[in-house]
C-alpha cells in the first residue's frame, strides 16, 4: 500500500485524518476534523468539510462540494461538481437582518451507504440517504431517499430501473 499523497495545492486542515494511499490533488481543501478512508481519489478543487466522514476506496471527481454533515460509506463514486446540501432554508440573513452565522443554520445529514455513485452535477438535498449500491444520474436533484440498488435520473430524481454495472 503507497503512502498518503497531497499535491502541493492543496490545503488539508492539521486536524484531519487521512487513510493511507489517498491522493488528495490539485486545489483540494479538507476541513477540521474531516476523516478520509484508505486507497480514495479527492479530485481538482474537492471540497470536504468540517467533520464529513469518508470511508475507503472512494473516489471523488473534481470541484464535489461536501459540506458539514455528509457521510460516505466504502467504494463510493461521486461525478465532477456533485454538492450535497446541508441546509434546508439557507439565508444570507437572519429576520433581524444580521448575518447568519453557522450557529444560527440547521444543519441536517446525508449518508451514502457503499458502492453508490452520483453522477455528475446531482444535487443531493439535506436529510437523505442513498442507499446502498445505488445509483444517482448526471444532472439529478435527489429530494427523497434513494432505494438499495436502483437508479433514480430527473429532477426530481425518480426511479427507472436497477443500478447496473
Amino acid at each position: 500500500m503507497q503512502e498518503i499523497m497531497v499535491h502541493s495545492t492543496a490545503r488539508v486542515d492539521f486536524t484531519a485524518a487521512i487513510g493511507k494511499g489517498t491522493q488528495i490533488w490539485h486545489e483540494a481543501q479538507v476541513r477540521e476534523g474531516a476523516v478520509i478512508g484508505e486507497d480514495c481519489i479527492i479530485g481538482k478543487g474537492v471540497y470536504i468539510g468540517v467533520n464529513v466522514h469518508i470511508g475507503n476506496k472512494c473516489k471523488i471527481q473534481n470541484y464535489a462540494c461536501l459540506y458539514e454533515g455528509v457521510t460516505l460509506g466504502d467504494n463510493i463514486f461521486i461525478g465532477c461538481h456533485v454538492c450535497f446540501i446541508h441546509d434546508r432554508y439557507p439565508r444570507a440573513t437572519t429576520y433581524a437582518g444580521e448575518l447568519k452565522k453557522s450557529k444560527d443554520w440547521v444543519l441536517e445529514s446525508i449518508i451514502v451507504e457503499d458502492g453508490a455513485s452520483i453522477g455528475a452535477n446531482a444535487t443531493i438535498l439535506p436529510g437523505i440517504t442513498i442507499g446502498r449500491g445505488s445509483m444517482v444520474g448526471a444532472g439529478a436533484v435527489v429530494t427523497k431517499d434513494t432505494i438499495p440498488e436502483i437508479l433514480y435520473v430527473g429532477n426530481p430524481a425518480r426511479p427507472v430501473g436497477e443500478a447496473h454495472e
